[in-house]
Order: structure tokens, then C-alpha cells, then sequence
């Protein structure tokens, strides 16, 4: 599954806007950047696709009146999906709506919009529909590694909850990554051990072990750091580097929000899609601020690494930093400013997009 478009209409500062994920081929890009200081709707996109997907799509909350205080017109926000390897066979994009939201005056048409919406949310119950939103109010605690049942945590794929399905991604209380980080590292070692020469499991533990180190190790080159495997006393995960062997909690921040970013997505595509590689494995990765607590040369190179970690992963990423913007495609940059007269933002493409 990949984000083809997104259409926001009272959202935010936005009383409509329309954010095209797709090339000239109608192909979705690998990744998009919203380019945007603070206050302008970076974070109140990527909340209303979390809210606007396959098994997931609720109500919007509404915005007031400017003038009076009072509730404006309805909120909503319209989404379209090329479901790729969830639905092979369909030929056309799947139209995710609001649930407040109509988008055609046919009464039949309408109807029968939402109940293949509807018979999709459904589908999407039992995995795939890979969907993984990391907030920018992320941060990570000081605390031991713990297991409990996999089955029911880090194994399991809630196409609802979770992580993957914040829709306040400002709520600092739901974005300590401490734990969900150190239990996919973790778990991708122990089951790939775990699960060696056994041949009739159609779950790919290996092929999870595989991909965690590869994809992890991809975004450590960027700070000349390796993720080393588990501390066979704590299981605590420990990654090497300029001549130290260090545990996650001694990691500097901006290092571990690295691992976070490539360990969760990994975790996200397996538990999706268990039977495949999760560097083959089709998803969307939302980062708000995905250039938190990175210095410039590392910015520099970070949408390169993380395309290179996870190729078929659609990576959809906000920034406040020009460094990350400058780096990806001109057509591959959104750029929100607010215009000098009154509240609202405007969205800039292409070359005015690199305009600063």
C-alpha cells in the first residue's frame, strides 16, 4: 500500500489542500518531504492520513471560527491508496474518505464508495495495510529491556493501534520509543535464532533478523556505528563504533532516534506481512521532524539511507530544515508558508519549493 494523494479540507490552517504523493507516472515517490517552520501544518498533515487509511479512517476534529468561536464547516480529509501487494488485482486507486465526508451527489455512487471502504477497513483486520506514524514529540526513557507474550505485542500487527495509528502526533506521553525500540531489535534477533532450520513455519523469522541488521546498519553508517547483536546476560541490544560496544540507553539521542526510525519501520512491514522481507515489503513510513537532533552532515544523507534501508517502503517525512529539503527532489518537496495576510498556508512545489 502507498499514498497516491491527499486532500485536506478544514484541517489545520488549510481550508483546502491537495498534496499529490505521486510522479508524472502516476507512480507513488518513494519519498516526499513537508518542508515548514514551526505553526504552519506540518504535523496536522501527516495526522490526517494516519486518520485516513485502510482500516483506520475516523473524523477530523473541526477547527473554530476565526470570528466567533464556534465550530466551522466540517473537517475531512480524502485519501487515495494504490494497494500494490495487498490487493494485486485491482487496477485503480481505493478512495479513503472521512466518514463525515461526501464525496459524490449520486446517492447510489456515494453508497457504493463507502461500502467498499468499508469492506476494505475490514481486510485490513487480518495484516497488511503497513502504516507506521513516528511522532516528533518522540523521546526515549532509561529502562531495562522486558518481553511480554510477542504474540500479543511485538509480533502483532493492530492495524489500528498502537504507534501506527497516533493520530495526536504531538502527545509526548504515547512517543517514549524506549521500549517498543529495544523489544523489535530484540525480538528479531532471538526469534531468527530461535526459528533456524525450521523450514514449515510460513512466518519469516529469518528473514526478520536479516532485514532489522541490514536496515539498522544502513542508518548507523551514517555516524560510523553497527548494530552488534544482544548482550546474551540482559538482552539488552548493543550496537559498535569508534572502538565502544554501547547499549542503547548509553547511545547518544541522536543516535538512537536513527535506530528508532529503522527498527520500527522493520518491525511494522514483518508483523504486516510476516511471510516476506521487509526490505520487499510495500509500506508508508510517516516521520514528523525527521531531522530531530541530527547535525548537518548526517541530514544530509538521511533520506538516502533510509530509502536505501527499507527500497520499497514510501517514506512521507516533515522537516524544518532546509539541509533535508535541499537534499531530495525538486518535485519530491512540499514547502508550507504562511501568507502575510491572514491566518492561512499556502503549499509550494517544485523550484518554489526551494525558495527560502
Amino acid at each position: 500500500m502507498k499514498l497516491l494523494q491527499a486532500v485536506l479540507v478544514g484541517v489545520g490552517p488549510f481550508d483546502k489542500l491537495v498534496l499529490p504523493f505521486a510522479d508524472e507516472n502516476g507512480e507513488a515517490r518513494p519519498v516526499t518531504v513537508v518542508h515548514g517552520a514551526g505553526g504552519v501544518g506540518k504535523s496536522s498533515v501527516l495526522a490526517a492520513i494516519a486518520s485516513t487509511r485502510p482500516g483506520h479512517c475516523v473524523v477530523m476534529p473541526s477547527r473554530l471560527d476565526a470570528h466567533d468561536s464556534a465550530p466551522a464547516a466540517p473537517s475531512f480529509a480524502v485519501c487515495e491508496w494504490a494497494l500494490g501487494h495487498d490487493e494485486p488485482a485491482r487496477p485503480h486507486p481505493l478512495t479513503v474518505a472521512s466518514p463525515n465526508a461526501r464525496l459524490s451527489a449520486n446517492d447510489e455512487a456515494e453508497g457504493l464508495r463507502r461500502r467498499e471502504q468499508a469492506l476494505f477497513d475490514r481486510a485490513a483486520q487480518d495484516g497488511g495495510f503497513a502504516f507506521l506514524s513516528i511522532s516528533s514529540a518522540r523521546w526515549f526513557s532509561r529502562q531495562p529491556i522486558a518481553f511480554s507474550a510477542p504474540a500479543r505485542t511485538v509480533a502483532r500487527y493492530d492495524v489500528r493501534g498502537g504507534i501506527s495509528a497516533s493520530t495526536s502526533v504531538d502527545d509526548a506521553s504515547r512517543a517514549d520509543l524506549a521500549r517498543e525500540t529495544k523489544q523489535a531489535l530484540a525480538y528479531a534477533v532471538i526469534a531468527a535464532a530461535l526459528s533456524a532450520g525450521n523450514a514449515e513455519d510460513p512466518r519469516r523469522f529469518d528473514l526478520l533478523g536479516e532485514a532489522m541488521h541490514s536496515a539498522v546498519d544502513v542508518v548507523l553508517g551514517l555516524v560510523g556505528m553497527s548494530f552488534r547483536g544482544l548482550d546474551p546476560l540482559s538482552f539488552e541490544p548493543q550496537f559498535g563504533g569508534h572502538g565502544r560496544v554501547l547499549t542503547f540507553d548509553a547511545l547518544p539521542s541522536r543516535v538512537r532516534h536513527l535506530v528508532a526510525l529503522a527498527a520500527l519501520a522493520v518491525r511494522t512491514l514483518w508483523a504486516a506481512y510476516p511471510d516476506r522481507d521487509p526490505r520487499d515489503s510495500e509500506g508508508v513510513v510517516a516521520v514528523d521532524e525527521v531531522d530531530l537532533h541530527q547535525d548537518n552532515q548526517v541530514q544530509q544523507n538521511l533520506l538516502g539511507a533510509l530509502q536505501e534501508a527499507l527500497p520499497k517502503a514510501q517514506w512521507i517525512v516533515t522537516t524544518s530544515s532546509p539541509v533535508i529539503a535541499a537534499c531530495a527532489a525538486a518535485g519530491a518537496v512540499f514547502a508550507l508558508r504562511p501568507l502575510p495576510e491572514g491566518n492561512s498556508v499556502r503549499v509550494f512545489t517544485g523550484e518554489h519549493a526551494r525558495t527560502h
